[in-house]
């Protein structure tokens, strides 16, 4: 679960991370009485949780209460990425000297965490490595000791810091391990971490992401399950409500499965043979016909979607289940969207049989299926 920017900075100042003096506001009069009460130039910042926003235009600065007024008027209610803009939050305007950058997140392949840090701050990790990645420094976390004092110290005058910076920024990088620890965090980033003109060192952004499996242990956000409409789309909001793994993508071919490592080899197979995945969709271990029923009818709702592929390996899911979850949802949308399935494991032909009857053709291989779906898709969106 991401938050937002105030919500991680929220977190920041509980483990006494500083962060500049500010508050979210709603309308334009309340960024305004933020903006006296500052009483300095401030940042206006939209709170949406997409990344570039900067760039995207969603960061402006204003100096004085006229220019707050017009900045927030802008960004209230407008779309950043497609994204509606309902919060801002208006904090004061930092004289910069050096950004930097520190994070930590999860490092899948080593199967731990990992420190970044990076001389350079205020652009994109993947930036930054592309650019220079003689600059990025890196150290995995021991998971049974977790991250020591003196690695913070080690990993910090990697980045070239000495003496009270040193110091500093060593004292918050522990603390984003105590956050990560705190809070079953995937990510904790600061991203500048800025050193001010007058020789402090601030967390000018703050960006926080929650392993939604561990939300059950993170009573404070556990009622945020329930997002703004802004993060996730009406479709992704649903899947949600029903359990479902769901995200969308920006292609034209459906994509369900039972397994998300199935599902991923599928939106795999879906690229290699040249065509668009339009969702990732999960109906997990053991789905019975109403889950399968609810997905196809989240994955066809998508007006982009020409063709769907779904990917069954019946193991403790029932094969003959998902092809009657199929055949339900079918005769209940009435949609005329093409089906290709592929179905193997347990009660595999009675499954076939079920589908065969209704009209469906079942296929053998993951790759025949993929190869189908995708030639489909390229057949409608040329007539």
């Amino acid at each position: 679960m991401k938050l937002y920017e105030y919500q991680a900075k929220d977190v920041f100042k509980k483990h006494r991370i500083p962060v500049p003096r500010g508050q979210v506001a709603e309308t334009p009069e309340e960024a305004v009485e933020i903006t006296r009460n500052i009483g300095k130039p401030v940042a206006i910042k939209a709170q949406v949780l997409v990344g570039g926003r900067g760039k995207a235009g969603g960061i402006k600065f204003a100096e004085n209460l006229e220019q707050a007024a017009e900045i927030a008027s802008q960004l209230l209610g407008s779309k950043i990425k497609g994204v509606e803009v309902k919060k801002v939050l208006v904090e004061e305007k930092l004289e910069i000297e050096k950004e930097l950058y520190l994070g930590i997140t999860v490092d899948r392949f080593a199967r731990r965490y990992v420190t970044i840090a990076s001389s350079r701050g205020g652009m994109d990790i993947e930036e930054i490595a592309e650019k220079h990645p003689e600059e990025i420094i890196k150290h995995d976390i021991n998971p049974l000791l977790g991250l020591q004092n003196f690695e913070a110290r080690e990993v910090v005058k990697k980045i070239g810091l000495k003496g009270k910076d040193l110091i500093i920024t060593a004292d918050i990088l522990s603390k984003l391990w105590k956050i990560v620890e705190s809070y079953d965090a995937e990510l904790v980033e600061i991203n500048p971490l800025i050193k001010t003109k007058d020789g402090e060192i601030i967390a000018a952004d703050a960006r926080l992401i929650i392993d939604d499996n561990a939300l059950f242990r993170q009573l404070e956000f556990k009622k945020a399950m329930k997002v703004e409409k802004g993060e996730l789309s009406e479709r992704e909001l649903k899947a949600r409500e029903k359990g479902l793994a769901y995200v969308e993508l920006d292609g034209k071919i459906g994509i369900i499965g039972n397994g998300a490592g199935l599902v991923m080899a599928t939106l795999d197979m879906v690229s290699l043979y040249g065509g668009k995945p339009a969702n990732f969709l999960d109906v997990g271990g053991g789905a019975d016909p109403e889950r399968m029923e609810e997905a196809l009818k989240i994955v066809l709702s998508n007006p982009r979607v020409k063709v769907v592929f779904i990917n069954i390996l019946g193991g403790i899911t029932r094969c003959d289940w998902m092809a009657k979850g199929i055949i339900e949802a079918r005769e209940k949308i009435k949609t005329k969207v093409p089906l290709v399935v592929r179905m193997v494991g347990t009660l595999e032909e009675e499954g076939r049989k079920i589908l065969q009857e209704a009209g469906i053709d079942v296929l053998d291989s993951m790759e025949e299926a993929a190869k189908r779906a995708v030639e489909i898709s390229k057949q409608l969106t040329r007539s």
